[in-house]
């Protein structure tokens, strides 16, 4: 038989409310993890006096009773794991799994057992229902009457506030059944009454959430926060952890108190109750026991009298009477030598502890996340600035949290925690893909919002000093593939299909294309330093030989991934700086080895310029013939705009003579102006158009 049994989606009954998690049985006892709290419950197989198996809502159930009166309900069990359960309980507990239905028959009359914290009423043998007596907030008696009042759940949509027992007086003397009933109740009830002196209190406290001054009071089972508006008794069972966290300013202490359930106000509920003091200030307390009762209770864990720090203090006392560990953070240590990280939830400003099994941030509003509920964490890049990022965490049930605005500087020294821990990171694989390796789980050093941003500067920054050298170094070849006749050239192009297109036309339609070429030629004249650039794109050939690499460059290109590997979590900017530290560092005889490949490198790209000149002579030879052969046929274009000119001029008084029948001295003035004006509007044209229209002036001049 197996010496462990495991099941999951287990829900465990606490206060009318049913939390899912994980039980797990053992020789040692039975261990249940609530998913949601984290919180552990053990059972030590001595303490184990009875296990009933039950049928009810959720499937099947467990029922375990301890030798100390505590009760436990597990359900959500299947009918077939009843024979491997009760195998199990008989090897290992020496236990008999008793198989226990509950009476359905709807009847009201019956019989109370009070056992251990469980109140139970019977029909017959067998139950009808059971109420765990810690959930009873008040018991009042009547007369034959006595009335149960219950914690109101907030986890649940409906709750049971209260129920009323009907006890029928009894002929036996000396005995009230009523009195009875209640003191069998109020004995293991969670009633919550200051009753007696408070072992010690301390003054005007300074809360964070809820937020405010409060004095504290501390009782042997709960805790009173006594303020001006609100009072609050927080029972020592509620409370799941106990948090001691530096501040950033190393001047103030946090204290964090998780509780759940939460304490209420109004509407709100408060999860953790956040105390902040001085490290300066201090305080000297007595506690309101004798010193044997002091011994006998605590153990040595705290003395009549005590005197230290405020905070040391009310930790000490809170971590001896609630009987849980102090948390404080690991071994993190920030950029800034601190143990916490500066950032952003929601719309406030906080601090991030990253601790041994989980996260912690403070204070607004406060939230913990245990590394077993973590399903990944990414980081992702700032959405306002490149000077700081963001940190993600995605849990298991869907919730995101999103920490933002935490400065670049704390990126290494967090990603190297959470790779410590082997967190799932989410954008890990992205962040990797430069490489050939694809392993999830191998070390990154480098976050995928810097690494891309950082790297695109990186090559923009060698482009430019490349683009400078080959424009200063090779100044010779850019001008003779650089030829503003060239750039005439193209307009000729466009000009010449344009009158081709044209031709055919008529006059009115020939001057609109002679103008469009005026117009084009004009643009190229005004935005002649624009033109350049994709003219010098354009003719840039790929196949070109590229600028040898210096010697630094040729070691870094070399180096760089050794500095990665020998530097984990090191960011572009530093990498670079420690690469010049090195070279900077690096012997005489290495550099004039790199001095050497970059010498070769040099006559390499010189040889390979050469033939790459000779090539472009022959293809400059090309264009020249090219640009002569358009010449010629815009200037017989010329010629022939002239004389459709001239045609058109002579055309026009003739015209005039046979509309008028009057000779050329008797022709108004008006006419004369407007025909001056034409032509003083076509020598404008002929004036801004390319070389072709100058000489149609010319010709219409003669």
């Amino acid at each position: 038989m197996a010496d462990t049994l495991e099941f999951n989606e287990i829900y465990q009954e606490v206060k009318g409310s049913m939390n899912d998690g994980r039980l797990r049985l053992s020789r040692q006892g039975v261990i249940f993890k609530n998913s949601k709290t984290g919180k552990v419950d053990n059972i030590q197989a001595s303490e184990l006096a009875e296990g009933v198996w039950r049928r009810v809502a959720l499937g099947h159930g467990l029922k375990l009773l301890t030798k100390n009166g505590h009760v436990y309900k597990y359900d959500g069990f299947r009918e077939s794991e009843f024979d491997k359960l009760s195998d199990f309980f008989k090897a290992h507990y020496c236990l008999e799994l008793v198989e226990k239905d509950l009476c359905v028959k709807g009847w009201n009359w019956g019989t109370v057992r009070f056992g251990g914290q469980l109140l139970s009423f019977d029909i017959g043998e067998q139950p009808v229902f059971e109420i765990p007596l810690s959930n009873v907030s008040q018991c009042t008696t009547g007369k034959n009457e006595v009335t149960l009042e219950f914690h109101q759940n907030d986890d649940a949509e409906v709750s049971l506030m209260e129920v009323r027992f009907y006890v029928p007086p009894t002929q036996e003397d000396g005995v009230d059944p009523v009195e009875a009933f209640a003191q069998n109740v109020l004995s293991k009830a969670d009633v919550i009454q200051a009753t007696g002196d408070a072992i010690c209190i301390f003054r005007e406290l300074q809360c964070l959430t809820p937020r405010g001054r409060y004095d504290i009071r501390i009782y042997p089972t709960f805790l009173h926060l006594h303020g001006k508006t609100f009072d609050y008794k927080i029972p020592y069972t509620t409370v799941l952890r106990l948090f001691l966290l530096p501040h950033k300013d190393q001047r103030q202490m946090f204290f964090v108190i998780s509780l759940d359930p939460p304490i209420k106000q109004g509407q709100t509920r408060y999860h953790f109750l956040i105390l902040l003091f001085s490290k300066d200030e201090d305080i000297s307390l007595t506690l309101n026991m004798n010193e044997e009762e002091v011994e006998k209770r605590f153990e040595g864990r705290l003395t009549k009298n005590m005197s230290g720090s405020l905070y040391e203090m009310v930790s000490r006392v809170m971590k001896a009477l609630v009987n849980r560990k102090i948390t404080v953070p690991g071994n993190f240590q920030g950029h800034s030598g601190a143990q916490c990280i500066t950032c952003s939830y929601k719309a406030s400003s906080g601090l991030l502890y990253p601790l041994e099994r989980g996260f912690i941030y403070v204070h607004k509003p406060p939230v913990h996340i245990r590394f077993d509920e973590i399903s990944f964490v990414n980081f992702a890049r700032g959405t306002t600035t490149t000077r700081s990022f963001d940190f993600e965490i995605e849990t298991k049930q869907g919730t995101q949290y999103t920490f933002s605005s935490i400065e670049r500087e704390e990126y290494g020294k967090l990603f190297d925690f959470v790779n410590a821990k082997k967190l799932n990171i989410k954008n890990r694989g992205l962040k990797e893909g430069m490489k050939q390796s694809y392993d999830e789980y191998a070390d990154s050093d480098e976050d995928q919002h810097d690494a891309y941003l950082e790297r695109m500067k990186e090559e923009g920054k060698i482009r430019e000093e490349n683009a400078n050298d080959s424009s200063d170094g090779s100044g010779e070849e850019t001008d003779e593939s650089f030829n503003p006749g060239e750039e005439d050239d193209d307009v000729a192009e466009e000009f010449d299909s344009n009158a081709s297109a044209s031709s055919s036309s008529g006059d009115g339609d020939s001057d609109r294309d002679d103008k469009k070429p005026a117009k084009k030629a004009k643009i190229v004249k005004d935005r002649k330093p624009r033109k350049k650039q994709p003219e010098s794109k354009k003719g840039k050939d790929p196949n070109a030989p590229k600028r040898p690499m210096s010697a630094y460059m040729l070691w870094l290109n070399a180096s760089r991934e050794k500095i990665k590997s020998d530097h984990p979590g090191i960011s572009i900017t530093d990498l670079s700086k420690k690469a010049g530290e090195l070279w900077k560092a690096m012997s005489k005889e290495k550099k004039e080895e790199w001095d050497r490949k970059a010498e070769d490198a040099r006559r390499d790209y010189e040889k390979a310029m050469k033939e790459y000149s000779k090539a472009d002579s022959h293809r400059g030879e090309r264009s020249k013939k090219k640009k002569k052969k358009q010449e010629k046929l815009v200037k017989g274009k010329g010629d022939k705009k002239g004389t459709t000119s001239k045609s058109s001029s002579s055309k026009s008084p003739a015209k005039g003579m046979s509309d008028s029948f009057k000779s050329r001295e008797f022709v108004s003035s008006d006419e004369s102006s407007s025909a001056e004006s034409k032509k003083e509007d076509s020598e404008d044209e002929g004036a801004a158009s390319p070389p072709p229209s100058s000489e149609d002036s010319a010709s219409g001049s003669d």
